[in-house]
């Protein structure tokens, strides 16, 4: 009689940080109410002290999106995320690291493969403002958003036609970044969990990263309090391609 091995929790990583805004970032609140004074599309913001902040399921969906396409997992997928059944579609030990990672939604006969595969290792939180960056503004008595309008422009006429204002959190505002990493038998999947942030600074965070919005850096990195920044940014994500 065979026995099934049984997958042991070996370790859980602390990988911290700071997210820098190099541009404005916009992640939207979906707020529907109407206000005299206010912009159309607000950010994102703590409701205890008004402040924004990125949601960690903001960081999961861009990075994973991002490693999806670049192990060339979208279409075995038609668009859809990356999950246990398209497995039958394109299996690869990097589409199954992502699994390990991100976890996947049940469908079809999937059972055996959740089981090998395991529980999702990714835990992301949510990131608030440094809170010596936002000291350093507000003894200036700056603000931590702005109001940036958005214009179309007729193509006949050469008017703006129809001007918007998105909130935005200004460039420069400075994130405390912090993801745990489950260590299931002592296996390693830093490398694919760092070439995803690698390609999240090379692209961008939130909306409208086509009009320059979103671009981030990660500083100070640190796995478990040691420092692995010198090592992230030797990171070539494209030559390490599956």
């Amino acid at each position: 009689m065979q026995l099934t091995k049984i997958k042991q929790l070996t370790k859980i990583k602390q990988l911290t940080g700071t997210l820098i805004l190099k541009t404005g970032l916009h992640i939207g609140a979906g707020d529907t109410e109407m206000r005299i004074g206010g912009t159309d599309n607000p950010v994102v913001k703590n409701p205890l002290d008004g402040q924004p902040y990125i949601p960690g399921s903001s960081l999961k969906g861009k990075i994973r999106s991002m490693l999806e396409w670049q192990l060339g997992l979208v279409s075995a997928a038609n668009g859809k995320p990356f999950s246990f059944q398209h497995l039958s579609n394109q299996d690869t030990p990097s589409a199954r690291d992502l699994l390990r990672l991100f976890g996947g939604a049940p469908g079809g006969d999937v059972e055996n493969l959740v089981r090998e595969i395991g529980p999702t290792r990714l835990a992301f939180w949510d990131c608030a403002l440094n809170a010596d960056w936002l000291k350093k503004v507000q003894a200036r008595n700056l603000l931590t958003t702005e109001a940036k309008s958005e214009n179309s422009i007729n193509r006949i006429a050469g008017v703006a036609d129809n001007p918007r204002f998105t909130e935005r959190v200004i460039a420069g505002a400075e994130f405390d970044f912090r993801l745990s990493l489950k260590v299931i038998d002592g296996e390693d999947l830093l490398a694919l969990l760092l070439r995803g942030l690698k390609l999240l600074e090379a692209d961008s965070l939130g909306g409208s990263g086509s009009r320059g919005y979103g671009k981030v850096a990660l500083a100070g990195l640190a796995l478990d309090g040691q420092s692995i920044q010198a090592d992230f940014d030797a990171i070539e994500p494209f030559a390490a391609a599956a």
